[in-house]
């Protein structure tokens, strides 16, 4: 199970604090975080380039010189994009750059970020952060006496001037909302520093509930199949727990007596019940045969009577 240490304004370890396994240690899917990434970094773009063609650039319309006989080659226009002031060939045009990004997607790559700094050690736990008043000094000497190297990423669970006050002229932090968290920016700093309450809500809003909660308005199958696969593992083992070595011997000889009941019956495919039946067949086709002959003598004398 991942962990993190709590640390006070001090800077000193207060405890170490056990985090969700499933948020703080799930598997990270690289190819998930890249598309995530990359659709976010497109998505930022605005799209307003442009560029004027030919036909859009103000005049142009008289034809610069006569068709023949200048030796030069035919011209229409002094706005072509080979002139000097012309128009733009195949320039950019505005258009969106937006890319779909799926909920589920997004919410694997956030779990993915948060494991991959709860794995390196990256995570900064506290059980508060208060600074009576706005100065930079205070947010400063936080930091140096927490292990923080490089950049830090602040996530509050509410807003509190002061802290954002005294962050705002640090380039090394910066300050976020929980409810905005973005996978781009838990990436590129390399400490996670929040509180407690901004873990629980983390959890609470990444967690498997939430999951289960946003799974059960499409697809509520999929959701009570995996329950009921979890609580008949609980039952599997529960059962498996109980199970002692003295109710295994009873199981046995329960087994042995139910095979004695069904124990199969001698063979009677013996030498001598085999030639009894031999001589039972002879003896009965020899019976059959004389009524055979004696039936068909009669329908012969019948047919001569009626001749």
């Amino acid at each position: 199970m991942p962990s993190a240490n709590v640390y006070d304004m001090d800077g000193q370890i207060v405890r170490e604090e056990h985090l969700d396994n499933y948020v703080f240690g799930a598997p990270i899917n690289t190819a998930v975080l890249h598309q995530v990434v990359t659709a976010q970094l497109v998505n930022r773009r605005q799209g307003t380039a442009s560029t004027k063609t030919r036909a859009e650039v103000r005049g142009g319309s008289k034809k610069p010189y006569r068709q023949k006989g200048t030796g030069r080659a035919r011209q229409g226009s002094t706005r072509a994009p080979h002139w000097r002031g012309g128009g733009t060939a195949f320039g950019p045009r505005p258009h969106a750059y937006e890319r779909a990004i799926p909920r589920k997607m997004k919410r694997i790559a956030i779990r993915s970020a948060l494991s991959d700094k709860a794995a390196n050690g990256r995570i900064l736990l506290m059980e508060r952060i208060e600074i009576d008043a706005p100065r930079t000094k205070d947010m400063e000497a936080l930091l140096s006496n927490l292990p923080v190297t490089r950049t830090v990423l602040l996530l509050l669970p509410a807003r509190d001037e002061n802290v954002i006050l005294s962050a705002r002229n640090i380039p090394a932090i910066r300050l976020g909302h929980v409810d905005s968290t973005n996978v781009i920016e838990l990436l590129k700093y390399d400490h996670l520093l929040m509180t407690l309450e901004t873990a629980r809500i983390l959890v609470k809003k990444f967690g498997r509930d939430a999951d289960d909660r946003l799974q059960m308005k499409r697809h509520p199958n999929v959701v009570l199949r995996r329950r009921a696969r979890a609580a008949h593992e609980a039952a599997k083992l529960a059962a498996s727990g109980k199970t002692t070595a003295t109710a295994k011997p009873a199981r046995t000889a329960k087994a042995a007596a139910t095979s004695e009941e069904k124990a199969p019956k001698a063979p009677r495919t013996t030498k001598a019940a085999t030639s009894a039946k031999a001589d039972a067949g002879a003896d009965a086709t020899a019976e059959k045969a004389p009524k055979t002959t004696r039936k068909r003598a009669t329908e012969k004398t019948e047919k001569g009577g009626e001749e």
